[in-house]
């Protein structure tokens, strides 16, 4: 996509934003019984967090996996390797009629190609046109039923002003809506985007407006720089808070997991 640069990652001497990223979603699962994964970023962290912080925790693939245990992240729902370390494989309309819809999720995991400050995300197309846009994009799969009937939503996305916008092209998946009271109206059981983890921080809604709200930093980042790649006045937490950086033990799990061998073991 066209748009401004992404923002310079924030380093240290032993890992990058994009693993402190990762780490900090794969904390926020601790205590958690269910999730209901997407591909990407949020499948890594998922995956991190059973390998250290949760180890009961049951990951949820859209293909009808349960209880999928990848060695490395999936290349896509279809990747071999979830039904073959799954505890079982359902049928996709189980997965949706009676795993999801009835909130037996306790977290959707997703990411977004554009998010905007009520947490409603992108991922159809970019441009005012949706016949003819500028780019289009993967589209929804079952991020809008996640986004709908999980309990809770946790949104793994790296900051920048071309993903976080004053509003979004096309609604894929809601969060807010148009502000408080939107799921409301429209019946939807679960509480929508409580955390949205980036490279650069920490946001959260605000329990009056439902504005997502900066409320962690990572170690390294100033508070400028995540409001110069947010597209509108992102709010600021008066008790900001600062992520404890990745543990020794958290990187080497991460790099393990994340090592794809350079030649993939085809199915016979």
């Amino acid at each position: 996509m066209s748009g401004e640069p992404m923002t310079a990652p924030v380093t240290s001497d032993a890992w990058t934003a994009d693993e402190m990223m990762t780490v900090a979603a794969a904390r926020a699962l601790t205590g958690k019984t269910a999730c209901f994964v997407g591909i990407g970023l949020p499948s890594t962290a998922a995956n991190l967090a059973r390998r250290l912080h949760n180890p009961e925790l049951v990951l949820i693939y859209e293909s009808g996996t349960i209880g999928a245990k990848p060695t490395t992240p999936p290349l896509s729902i279809g990747d071999g390797e979830l039904a073959e370390t799954a505890d079982t494989v359902v049928s996709v309309p189980e997965i949706f009629n009676y795993w999801l819809q009835p909130g037996r999720i306790d977290v959707g995991f997703l990411g977004a190609a554009q998010l905007d400050r009520f947490g409603n995300i992108n991922t159809t197309v970019v441009g005012p046109d949706y016949h003819r846009p500028k780019v289009r994009l993967p589209g929804a799969g079952g991020a809008p039923e996640i986004a709908a009937s999980s309990r809770e939503v946790f949104i793994v996305v790296r900051h920048s002003r071309r993903t976080f916008v004053e509003r979004v092209d096309f609604i894929t998946s809601l969060g807010f809506g148009d502000g408080p009271g939107h799921r409301e109206r429209l019946g939807l059981p679960g509480r929508g985007p409580v955390l949205v983890i980036t490279n650069l921080g920490v946001l959260e809604p605000d329990p009056q407006t439902c504005e997502l709200t900066l409320t962690t930093l990572h170690p390294g980042v100033e508070v400028d720089q995540v409001t110069a790649e947010t597209g509108w006045d992102l709010a600021v937490a008066d008790d900001l808070q600062v992520s404890a950086p990745p543990t020794p033990e958290e990187l080497a799990a991460l790099r393990a997991l994340t090592s794809r061998p350079a030649t993939r073991k085809e199915s016979p």
